[in-house]
């Protein structure tokens, strides 16, 4: 009777032990087969991307003149295509981009959002930006700072070259980041740039990579950064249209609009000493101080000045019409200053 009830418990514990392993085997299958699933719901989803992509290439790539209708590029690899963006003005690869009447070497005239390009003369040719560069520079420290930061400045942030563009800022002294965004945007200061770079990307170099990762994600192809600040290199360039992609990104941030549209600004900082000091800066933009006059109906919103000996003399702005349209106007490389605002004079009687 006892090994009668042993082999029962025997066998029974066997089942138990036999339906558990089957269960266990069950669990092992359906989660392979999930696993399974999921891994062919994300190789259709990446081969479904790749097939979108191409579809984008074949749409908007003209094989003959190596651009698409949003960016050219001589050398077209994957990791710098964008998709089509509906809500940006766009070139027409149909157009003869050569409009006469503008003599400096390249601009652009289009409304912000959407559409074709207006008018432009080489709009897509790689040129030395020299200040303008500054657009790029105050969106990666909107975007990726904090700006109500205290910066120490450092010695790294000296600039000696004779000539340069100065904020006038000095080692040990203290300012906030928006302060030194004032004096990056409106004396141009090359200085508050670098102070800039290396507070928010931990070195200058650091930080020229960040902006160069920022121009490819906003579709700006055909520009290369070697510097926060637009000194002379030859591999830093852009073109008109990048320039146009920078400044409608840099435009979502209202305190670029706000201090781009500042005449003036008194900053005041703390020196190392503990002492207070002030400066004051000056907008490079003549129509901003009043030194150059606006038609009635335009107002400027916001823009940059650029100019060094390679890249003449550059302005960059975005306007306002009677009717609040928006539109952005840029010239490139005039001979003159005079001849800078003539050129854009043109530019904003065709957007009255």
């Amino acid at each position: 009777m006892n090994s009668e009830k042993h082999t029962g418990n025997i066998n029974y514990y066997s089942y138990k032990l036999r339906k558990k392993k089957r269960n266990r085997r069950i669990i092992i299958i359906r989660s392979i087969l999930l696993v399974v699933l999921l891994l062919a719901v994300v190789l259709l989803f990446i081969f479904g991307y790749i097939q979108f992509k191409k579809t984008r290439i074949n749409d908007y790539y003209d094989t003959e003149n190596g651009y698409t209708n949003l960016i050219k590029t001589e050398d077209l690899v994957s990791d710098r295509l964008v998709p089509f963006a509906s809500d940006l003005a766009v070139l027409n690869k149909d157009t003869d981009y050569s409009d006469e009447m503008l003599t400096s070497d390249a601009g652009l005239i289009t409304g912000r959002s959407g559409g074709n390009i207006i008018s432009a003369k080489a709009p897509t040719e790689r040129m030395n930006p020299a200040s303008t560069t500054k657009i790029m520079t105050a969106l990666c420290a909107l975007k990726y700072g904090n700006i109500d930061d205290l910066v120490v400045i450092t010695n790294d942030a000296l600039i000696t070259e004779e000539g340069a563009s100065l904020a006038y800022i000095k080692p040990g002294q203290t300012y906030t980041l928006r302060q030194l965004l004032y004096g990056l945007l409106l004396p141009s200061g090359n200085d508050a740039a670098n102070a800039i770079a290396i507070h928010v990307g931990g070195s200058i170099d650091a930080f020229v990579d960040i902006m160069n990762k920022e121009a490819t994600e906003i579709g700006a192809a055909d520009t290369h950064f070697k510097n926060p600040h637009g000194m002379t290199d030859e591999d830093h360039y852009t073109t008109a249209y990048d320039l146009y992609l920078m400044l409608n990104e840099a435009m979502q941030y209202p305190d670029f609009i706000e201090i781009c549209s500042t005449k003036e600004y008194n900053v005041e900082y703390l020196n190392e000493d503990g002492t207070y000091g002030s400066r004051l800066w000056k907008n490079t933009n003549k129509y901003i101080t009043g030194e150059r006059d606006l038609p009635e109906t335009i107002s400027v919103i916001a823009g940059k000045t650029g100019t060094t000996l390679a890249a003449g003399h550059c302005l960059v702005m975005a306007v306002s019409n009677e009717n609040d349209d928006e539109f952005v106007t840029i010239v490139l490389k005039s001979d003159t200053t005079d001849s800078l605002y003539n050129n854009m004079d043109y530019y904003l009687s065709g957007v009255r």
